[in-house]
């Protein structure tokens, strides 16, 4: 799988980029609904690969044709349910479109308009590669009841028109949670939700051992850790937390004091020169910086390891 596929922002980005009519399309939208009919006037339709930078919902009611996630590719049949987050690898096909809506939405819309701490509530948002779900015909009519409710509210110029979607999709939400979600915990999925933990602090001391050797001079920070897998850094932290129970800030802030410990015991380096091998600018910063972490100055630290 080519780690260079292209990452678009918003529906309309991805839209646009594959030639297909984004008229009806906010480009600047954090929640968008659409019945795909609308948007593909022609089929069949096959889609180049590419990792969207926002969560979707799929609800197939009539169609036909397929989903790749990741290295999974799966049927679009009727009555399907579809989910995916941030900076997954996708393809779509489609042969036959009548009934099929498109859910988008930005974690920044999840936590100003659903709930602040949105994986709290919802942890199965942080899911990795999830199965869809083919659902019995008077089950997926509940869906279908939601989805259209907050179509037509999406189509309107109603004073109270954002509340009434926020809403209605918290209640979506709930309804996906109790049915398929129910007790799910994100600290015990298995699979690509682990392989990006173990990726991330691969990723993380490869960078500190280039920064110690002096093959890089800026220490690396959360976007560039999420780019190294083609993710956003809110979904990165995201998972990590979620995982090991720490934000990789927290990660990051560790390992530079582990390495400046090690350094400090085991070199005849001097404080500027670890401060700066360590990306800090100032030995002053990274004085108040190893301070913060450790009750004890660099100074006072390698002193109490001179005389151990």
């Amino acid at each position: 799988m080519d780690n260079k596929i292209v990452v678009y922002k918003s529906l309309f980005d991805t839209y646009n980029s594959m030639g297909l009519p984004v008229g009806t399309i906010d480009p600047f939208a954090a929640f968008t609904i659409h019945n795909l009919k609308d948007l593909h006037p022609e089929l069949p339709f096959s889609s180049a690969g590419y990792r969207p930078n926002y969560f979707s919902f799929v609800f197939v009611k009539d169609a036909d044709g397929q989903y790749t996630t990741d290295e999974l590719t799966f049927a679009s049949v009727p009555y399907t349910v579809y989910f995916t987050n941030p900076g997954h690898y996708k393809s779509f096909e489609w042969r036959r479109l009548e009934e099929v809506y498109l859910i988008t939405f930005t974690e920044e819309y999840l936590k100003e308009n659903v709930h602040p701490d949105i994986f709290k509530e919802f942890p199965f948002l942080l899911a990795e590669t999830v199965l869809p779900r083919v659902l019995e015909p008077e089950t997926f009519a509940e869906f279908e009841h939601l989805y259209q409710q907050i179509y037509k509210e999406y189509h309107t110029d109603s004073t109270y028109k954002k509340k009434i979607i926020a809403n209605l999709f918290v209640v979506l939400l709930l309804k996906i949670k109790e049915y398929f979600w129910k007790d799910y915990n994100p600290i015990y999925e298995g699979n690509r939700s682990s392989q990006i933990v173990k990726s991330f602090r691969r990723h993380l001391e490869e960078h500190f051992q280039d920064l110690v050797n002096g093959k890089v001079d800026k220490p690396f920070r959360v976007q560039d850790y999420a780019d190294l897998q083609s993710l956003h850094p809110s979904y990165l932290n995201n998972v990590i937390k979620s995982k090991t129970g720490k934000a990789v800030s927290v990660w990051i802030s560790e390992k530079t004091i582990t390495e400046a410990k090690s350094l400090l015991q085991h070199s005849t380096l001097s404080i500027k020169e670890i401060a700066y091998l360590l990306g800090f600018t100032e030995s002053n910063h990274f004085s108040n910086y190893f301070k913060k972490h450790t009750s004890v100055s660099p100074a006072e630290y390698r002193k109490q390891g001179e005389n151990a």
